[in-house]
């Protein structure tokens, strides 16, 4: 894919009372108190179809050097929850002939835990003159957009990257083809209750200002 440079256009004015300059204190807040919710708190309500619509249109406004989109997403809902999970526990159980019979239905629980999972394939163009870490890095952003998209819905999110997403044949199973990686399953919808925050970095541990 070829490299796409930035518009030579020059933009509109923009006006002080533009949405680009308010600020929303509501959003900040949710932003300072953001954490994952672990899958045991999420409900069962289901997500509205135009909310997930919308958090994916968000997503889709990432960073992304030279246009590439080097992502995509696949959705998992409803009955394909089950329908996937059980085709996972069926392979995960070729693979592991002594598992325990408590453990033979794991994944599809673990699917049926959210009402959706968003799977965030990262996609590289070989090609493209784009180095692939800046693709990575785009297809993470991509992955935290949505995070925010949902957090400004009232969504909680629980961003995971486990056997399915690290094992080929199983990431084969939702579509994730040859080329593409499995960058990891977020899971999405309403929080059952308000889990403890972990501790956070002091800004000061994190940050230095260079100087020249």
């Amino acid at each position: 894919m070829a490299h796409h440079a930035a518009p030579t256009e020059a933009g509109d004015a923009i006006s002080l009372d533009a949405l680009e300059l308010a600020t929303s204190e509501v959003m900040l807040a949710k932003l300072e108190a953001r954490r994952s919710v672990p899958l045991r708190a999420f409900s069962a309500e289901p997500i509205a179809s135009a909310d997930l619509e919308r958090m994916l249109a968000i997503a889709a406004r990432t960073p992304d050097h030279g246009r590439l989109n080097p992502w995509r997403f696949i959705l998992v809902e409803g009955e394909a929850r089950r329908i996937a999970g059980e085709r996972l526990d069926a392979l995960y159980a070729a693979r592991n002939p002594d598992l325990a019979p408590a453990k033979r239905d794991m994944w599809t629980l673990y699917l049926l835990r959210a009402p959706v999972t968003v799977i965030l394939v990262s996609r590289i163009d070989p090609s493209s003159k784009i180095p692939v870490w800046d693709q990575e890095l785009s297809a993470g952003a991509a992955g935290m957009n949505l995070i925010l998209a949902g957090a400004a819905l009232g969504y909680a999110a629980q961003w995971l990257l486990k056997w399915p997403g690290r094992d080929s044949e199983a990431a084969a199973i939702f579509g994730v083809g040859a080329g593409e990686r499995v960058a990891g399953f977020i899971h999405l919808g309403r929080q059952s209750e308000k889990p403890a925050d972990r501790p956070r970095p002091a800004t000061a541990e994190i940050v230095t200002r260079w100087t020249g």
